[in-house]
């Protein structure tokens, strides 16, 4: 069966049968996402905070769509 075989029959179904079919297919694209996380183990995540050279960044960015807006 291929998808355009799908489509009518999922047409036909009742809505929370259709939910079930979306969560089936997220459930499983998520699978397929790479990296994929492994329960249990501990990621670094970086963070902004006490990064002065992000709070510089943002402030010129800020400053100059201010500018642009202003003109």
């Amino acid at each position: 069966m291929n998808v355009t075989d799908l489509f009518p029959a999922l047409r036909n179904l009742p809505r929370i049968d259709k939910l079930k079919v979306m969560q089936f297919l997220v459930l499983e694209l998520a699978k397929e996402e790479n990296p994929s996380l492994e329960q249990g183990a501990t990621y670094e995540i970086w963070s902004p905070l006490n990064s002065h050279e992000a709070a510089h960044q943002l402030a010129q960015l800020l400053e100059e769509d201010k500018l642009t807006k202003n003109a």
